[in-house]
């Protein structure tokens, strides 16, 4: 089992790095096979504190949505087009299948081989009884069916078309049945019968397979030499040997081209109903190129999901990496407002009103009683500092002053030096285009079925915004028409003056509710005002509520 420390979509820098912290506590706690991940894009300022503390980015996932790679069985029992159908039902019956890939030499999946058409073959309808006798195979394949050898040749490979017949009758009607497959290649299978065997070479038969274990004489094998006739025996009896002798068609013959197989990365929940919906039992999984890498029963449609999740940073579906409502969900690590989550059975959900996660997975490492890593500490020191703006924001609480203060002595940093080095990085107005602008650190929220969104950049002050302000409104009105929003706004915050503008496009009833000091058109200016979470947000939904829910 697989589980994913993964923050919200548009990551910004407590969502990393209380990813990656956490996920190292977990690691260090005894749980197997933890990731931690990203469900968007870093920036400058992040990758800055990444590098700083010796960090690669998360492995990003845009999608944890089930897949068939996650229950397909990856140990394929196949054969190749050349596996006579005697050797595939025996591997059949041997692991319980009731549908064979069939492969070409460089494991490309050809078809599907079914138990239901081989018996059919093996025992074909009264109308068809005619062509029971026709085998198209070689004489080799013939006699590795039954454990038999061939005793005046060496092994006779050539693919023919063979017709088999019984010497159950007398010299003379056997002389006369014979003469019917004039021209064609006979094989007969016959117990002690010398006379029987003698007529059949006369005749020109292609092969003589002497069955039950009979000796063959000296003189018949002679005969047969002479004649150029081939001679085998089996240990079986003449029943037994037919039926099996029919079994050494090869399995190109009989694959099936018609068929329903997937792709490893297809969706299990369509995957499913495509399945229930065919009458087949197996279903092979294909790469690309065609190569078999799997195979799906429906029974393993019914298989756990080998992978769960922790979210840290944020505690809305809406706002979580796509899939998630789709995979189980172990914990929830956040300092938002609960969103209305819920679930189908207990977790670990610990909603705490401090600055930041950072702060919280500090706390979850002091209450397991392990030491904080230098470098962890570094990293959960600039999640702390970016959403709290460096204990300046009002969401800061004497909490993080004191884990604050804790990992700084950890990490050997200075935390204002360590601020003003994060926030001297790359301006996002002047590093990004105006749409990575607007979906840096978006998050998006509904309320009674009306959805928004509300992102925000910190700068070192407004001097970018204003020569960016019309890109920025447009990139922000397609952000809101692609997603179909109620509104769309962006706060850019000035952490020097602790001041940020609003910048908001949508609905004309919404916008007029809005009443901070206006800027210009779409624009408003917030002094004091530097948190989306604890000033910005529970300003919007208010003013929501003053708008009536269209019918």
């Amino acid at each position: 089992m697989q589980t994913i420390v993964i923050g919200h979509r548009n990551p910004d820098m407590d969502s990393i790095c209380s990813a990656i912290a956490y996920a190292y506590l977990k690691t260090i706690m005894g749980l197997p096979d933890v990731v931690a991940a990203r469900a968007g894009n870093t920036n400058e300022r992040i990758d800055f504190v990444l590098d700083r503390f010796g960090f690669a980015p998360p492995l990003f996932l845009s999608d944890v949505s089930p897949r068939v790679a996650d229950v397909m069985q990856t140990e394929v029992h196949s054969a190749t087009a050349n596996t006579v159908i005697y050797e595939a039902l025996q591997l059949m019956e041997q692991h319980g299948l009731r549908g064979l890939p069939i492969t070409d030499e460089e494991n490309h999946l050809l078809g599907m081989l079914s138990a239901l058409s081989i018996t059919s073959y093996l025992l074909p309808p009264r109308e068809k009884i005619g062509t029971i006798r026709e085998v198209t195979t070689s004489l080799s394949a013939i006699t590795s069916c039954f454990g038999g050898k061939i005793l005046n040749s060496e092994a006779q490979t050539e693919i023919t078309d063979l017709y088999l017949l019984v010497g159950a009758m007398s010299a003379e009607s056997f002389r006369e049945r014979i003469q019917r497959y004039k021209g064609k290649k006979v094989v007969l299978l016959v117990g002690d019968r010398p006379n029987i065997q003698r007529t059949a070479i006369e005749a020109g038969a292609y092969a003589l397979i002497a069955t039950g274990g009979t000796r063959v004489k000296d003189s018949v094998l002679q005969a047969a030499n002479d004649a150029g006739v081939l001679v085998a025996t089996s240990p079986l009896d003449t029943a037994t040997t037919i039926l099996l002798s029919r079994g050494a068609i090869e399995s190109r013959d009989m694959v099936e081209s018609q068929f329903l197989q997937f792709r490893p990365t297809a969706p299990i929940e369509s995957a499913r109903q495509q399945a229930m919906q065919s009458s087949g039992f197996a279903f092979p999984v294909t790469d690309l190129d065609g190569t078999l890498c799997g195979i799906l029963s429906k029974s393993d449609f019914l298989k756990p999901i080998p992978r769960q999740l922790v979210l840290v940073d944020h505690n809305e579906l809406v706002q979580a990496v796509k899939g998630a409502d789709r995979v189980p969900i172990l914990e929830i690590l956040d300092h938002h407002k609960v969103g209305g989550f819920s679930s189908t059975g207990p977790m670990l959900f610990w909603n705490n009103p401090v600055g930041s996660t950072s702060t919280i997975v500090a706390l979850c490492f002091e209450q397991a009683g392990v030491a904080i890593p230098a470098n962890i500490a570094g990293l959960l020191m600039a999640g702390l500092i970016s959403d709290t703006l460096n204990l300046t924001s009002p969401t800061a609480t004497p909490v993080d002053k004191r884990i604050l203060e804790k990992l700084a002595r950890i990490a050997g940093e200075e935390p204002a030096a360590l601020a003003e080095a994060i926030f001297a990085v790359g301006s996002p107005l002047l590093t990004l285009e105006p749409t990575a602008v607007v979906n840096t650190d978006c998050k998006d929220y509904e309320e009674e079925g009306r959805k928004f969104s509300v992102a925000q950049i910190e700068e070192l002050s407004f001097a970018n915004f204003h020569s960016r302000t019309d890109a920025v409104l447009e990139a922000l009105e397609a952000h809101r028409s692609k997603s179909d929003l109620v509104f769309s706004a962006l706060m850019v915050t000035d952490i020097n003056t602790q001041n940020s503008i609003l910048a908001v496009v949508g609905d004309e009833d919404f916008l007029e509710t809005i009443d901070y000091p206006a800027k210009g058109p779409n624009l408003w200016q917030l002094d004091g005002v530097v948190s989306r979470k604890k000033q910005l947000l529970p300003y919007l939904l208010e003013k929501l509520e003053q708008v009536p829910i269209s019918a």
